[in-house]
This record gives C-alpha cells, structure tokens and sequence, in this order.
C-alpha cells in the first residue's frame, strides 16, 4: 500500500443549483346550478346587480394591487435612506422585507424593475448580517424576472443580480456555483455592450481571476486575452486597467507554465505601473517577475528582482508588514534550490518573525497563507515535524471562515498526510477525517483532491485497524477517481491495489482477486510485463489464489504484507 506525500493540494467544486417552484391548487364546491349545463339559465337565475358587484370586485383588487405597488416604491424608498444613513441594519432589513412584500402582492408591472431593485437590496442586507443562505433563494429570483429583449436596465439588473450571487457563492467557497453566475453575467453584458466595451474588459478579469481560483487555467487565459483585446480595440494598452490584464495573464501563464510567456507580460505591467508612479505595485510586479526567474533557474536576476521588491516594502509598508515576509519566503525558496540551505532557514526565520509577530493591519489570510508557504520549505528539507507545527499554525490563525473551507480542508489534509509519515496515524486519521467532512460540504465530491484525500485516510485507517472503514473509503476513492481521472489512470490503479488489499485482509478474497486482476491487467498494460510493479502484483495475486483455493486461515499473515 503507497502513501504519497504532496506540498501543495489544490481544490475545487461541483455545481449545485436551486429551483424554487410554487405550485398552488384552488378546489371549490361544485355549484348546485352545474347540473343544468346552461350558463343562460344560471345567469337568469342570478339576483339581479351581481354584474355590477362583480364589477366593483374587480375594480376593488385593481385598487389594492395598484396600492400595493405605490406602498412597495415608498417602503423601498424608506429601506435606501436607512442603508445609506448606516443606521441599524435589521431595522433596514426588516422595512425592506415589507418592501419585497408589497411588490410581490402587487402584478401592476412586469417585470418590475423597482422589484428587482428591492431584491437586490435586501439580500444585500442579509448579507451585512452574516446570513448568506437567505440572500441566495432571493438574487436567484431576481435574476428570472428581468427580460433581456425588454431594453438596457432589464439586462443591467439581470447582470448585477448574477454577478452579486455569483460574489456569494464564491465567498461560500461554492467556486464552480460562481463561475456559473458570473459567466452568465457575462453573457448578457457581450450580448448589450459588445467585446469592445470597456466594461465588458473589467468583467473579462474579474471572471478570470474565478476560473484562476478554480485551478482554470485555460480558461483563465482566455479571458484575459479577451481583456486585452479590448484595450487594444480602445487604445487604453498604457493604462492601469492594462497592467493589471497583463499581470493576471502572466500569473495564468506561470500556472500554466509557461514561464518565458509570463515573463514577457510581467515585464509589460512593470513598465505600464512604473510610468504611473505606482511603487508598491511596481514591487509586488517585481515579486512576480523574480518568481518567473526563479522558475526558469536565472537565480541571480530573480535575485535582484526580490532583493528591489524587498526594499520598496521596507521603505513603503514597514520592516514587519506581510509584504516584507513574503518577500523573504521567496528568498527562501530560491536559494533552497541553489542547495544553499542555511540561508534558506535564515530567510524562513526572518519570515516567522513577521507572521508569529504580525501587524495590527495584517490580514487573517496574509498570516495564514504566510505559514502555509514556510511550512512547505520546511516539508521540501524533510523537517517534517517543523512543517506540521507550522500548519497548525496557519489553521489556528484561519479559523473557521465558511469562504475558506477549502483551503482550510487543503491544510487538514496535509497535516493528516505528514502526521502519516510521523507515524501518528491516530492524528493523521483525525485530520483526514476533518478534510474529508470539509470537502463533502463545499462540494468538493468529484474532483481528484477529494479523492487523494480518501485514500490517504483509508491508509490511516488500516493502521488503526479499523478494516470495515478503510474498505468503505478506498471504494469512495476508487469511484471518485475513475471518474476524475479513467480507470487507467496511476493514482486510480493505485487506490484499487489498497481496495483490495484491504478486502484481503478481511476475508473477501473473491472481491480482492476480483480488483487485483484488473489492477495486474491495468500496470501489464501500462507498465509491461518486466515492470518490478507487475511481478509484486502478480505475486501477490498468485498468493491469494492459492490460499483461497485451499480455504485458508489468513491470521497468520500481517496486514503489512497483505497491503504490501
């Protein structure tokens, strides 16, 4: 059975969509006169004026629908002044519940904007109270009303209700949900403004930066170069809003990478922010150019690139801002790929000195990522121990923040993997266990990190012995990543190995030789027939075919030998 090991685990999520359908029935008494099938004789037999009363009638809810919908533009009016005079949010919140309601008992116009407009306002206000479940049923509305052929503001309220619930979602950590919401945003601002709009060049980036949060690269690298486009069809090449293109495109690159391509764009925004007088982002530009550099082993000019960066936050942010550290996390990384390891556990000191000891302005995220990152330098020099300690850390300071479920899940994940290597099996099942629950909610089912994550917990539980479980999760795996990945797929055969190891182990022996002829099949295919991975497979397949034909005791063989 293999345990692997990874600095960095990387996540992302399904798609989950809500429909919220209202189904009413009316049933009334059958009428004594239906009998007689005559709709003159009934209309004789009605007391004379009911036409008039049922005129008044009509008359009356066309009043009251008509009033509904002045007392809805009045309550909206009064919800807008108590948001922008910042007075308590509940009592906002609450006048433009009443708002909402009154709008909706009233059918005076369709659609109603100034409805739509409420909508928006109170998920708003739902979600200045923390109560982002609420908000979400009702963008989800506002966004089905608007009528995109009904003019400019219909497709401009239909754009904003999309891309504010797809800013929910994506603070949830639902990252698929808003790629969703914000891609249809940008469908229907193609569709009004065209792509040679400014506008539709700013939403062009802010999606990208969703699908580069997603792992999307491709995509990403699309619509970055969609942005661009638009400043060349604008002549705005020299601008900031272009800078800022060319660095997302170079950071996309680099994932990608294609390290000379996101240089070559990096130098193009240093250049553009330089000429604007921009220091710190020139800076933070530098990093990004050092960390090309690095990438393509010019050591001494990612050198100076860190080491002009470094200075600048000095001079700028203080000694002791999250800038400066990150710089010298950087540092560290570079010269531990020179072999130069006592300076890269010097850089990482000076790091930690900033995070352990982090200014009153810093950021949770800043601190937290910081740690992150030196524990996988530490991880790299086999200071195993070190790097756990660390990402302790780094959960300590996250906290329990529904928009990072992810990554905190990440971080449990690989404090499960190194705790393994320690031989804590107990902890590392703990946090495995804690990553996978984490995972499940914020659907995180079908991707490959979900299914590394079950199988590293099905290992610590055969360590624990606890047989019935580790089987469960390693067939979770399996699925998952047969689906991910192929049946073919290295990571895929090496989960079936443990299945059915494990199945060994419990006396299921028609189930494991079941799964270890395939895995034998998939590594002779893969691998051929001289492959030392095939011969162990093959002798071990051999073995149980052996004893299951003889019906054998198999307590007198090891767990480590069956999961061998």
């Amino acid at each position: 059975m293999e345990a692997r090991t990874s600095s960095t685990l990387k996540t992302s999520t399904h798609t989950k969509s809500n429909k919220y359908l209202s189904v009413k029935s009316v049933s009334s008494p059958k009428s004594p006169n239906r009998i007689t099938g005559s709709k003159s004789l009934s209309d004789k037999n009605k007391p004379l004026g009911s036409r008039t009363i049922t005129r008044k009638n009509s008359l009356q809810v066309s009043n009251r629908r008509e009033e509904s919908s002045y007392l809805g533009t009045y309550l909206l009016k009064q919800t807008r002044e108590l948001l922008s005079s910042k007075e308590d949010p509940k009592k906002a919140l609450e006048v433009g519940i009443r708002a909402m309601k009154a709008f909706e008992s009233s059918r005076v116009q369709k659609p109603n904007l100034e409805y739509v407009m409420c909508l928006h306002i109170v998920a708003a206000l739902y979600c200045s109270l923390g109560q982002y479940n609420e908000a979400i049923p009702i963008l989800e509305r506002s966004i089905e009303i608007p009528d995109v052929s009904g003019g400019h503001k219909n497709s401009l309220a239909k754009f904003a209700g999309c891309m504010r619930l797809g800013d929910i979602y994506a603070m949830l950590g639902y990252v698929e949900n808003s790629i969703l919401c914000y891609t249809a945003g940008l469908r229907v601002q193609r569709q009004v403004l065209g792509v040679t709009d400014p506008r539709f060049g700013e939403t062009c980036r802010y999606v990208a930066e969703a699908h580069v949060q997603a792992l999307e690269f491709d995509e990403a690298k699309k619509l970055c170069q969609m942005a661009l486009d638009v400043h060349k069809a604008n002549d705005t090449t020299a601008s900031v809003e272009a800078a800022a293109d060319h660095r997302l495109m170079g950071l996309v690159c680099d994932a990608k990478g294609e390290y000379v391509a996101a240089l070559e764009h990096f130098v193009s925004s240093n250049i553009i922010m330089s000429a604007t007088g921009q220091q710190t982002d020139v800076a933070a530009i530098d990093v990004c150019i050092g960390d090309a550099y690095l990438s393509l082993a010019r050591y001494d000019e990612a050198v100076c690139a860190y080491e002009k960066a470094l200075n600048v936050f000095k001079v700028i942010k203080g000694d002791n801002h999250p800038s400066v550290a990150l710089v010298f996390v950087r540092l560290a990384e570079l010269y531990h790929k020179m072999g130069k390891f006592r300076d890269t556990k010097s850089f990482c000191e000076n790091a930690l000195l900033i995070y352990e000891n982090p200014m009153p302005e810093s950021t949770s995220d800043e601190i937290g990522y910081g740690f992150i990152e030196v524990a996988g330098i530490y991880e790299s020099m086999n200071e195993v121990g070190v790097a756990v300690k660390l990402l302790k850390k780094a959960l300590k300071v996250l906290g329990h923040n529904e928009g990072q479920l992810s990554l905190i899940a990440g971080v449990e994940a690989q404090v499960g993997v190194l705790c393994y290597t320690m031989g804590s099996y107990s902890e590392s099942y703990d946090y495995l266990k804690a990553a996978v629950t984490k995972l499940r909610v914020v659907a995180e089912k079908k991707s490959g990190l979900f299914g590394f994550v079950l199988n590293q917990m099905g290992l610590a539980c055969v360590k624990m012995e606890l047989l019935d479980e580790a089987a469960d999760v390693f067939a979770e795996a399996k699925s998952v990543l047969e689906v991910e990945y192929g049946g073919h797929h290295p990571n895929t055969i090496r989960v079936c190995s443990n299945l059915a190891g494990t199945y060994d182990a419990m006396g299921r022996w028609e189930d494991a030789i079941e799964i270890l002829e395939y895995v034998v099949g998939m590594r002779e295919e893969k691998l051929g027939t001289a492959s030392s991975e095939v011969d162990d497979e093959k002798l071990r397949l051999t073995r149980l075919l052996k004893d299951a034909g003889r019906y054998r005791s198999k307590k007198d063989l090891s767990l480590e030998f069956l999961l061998a």
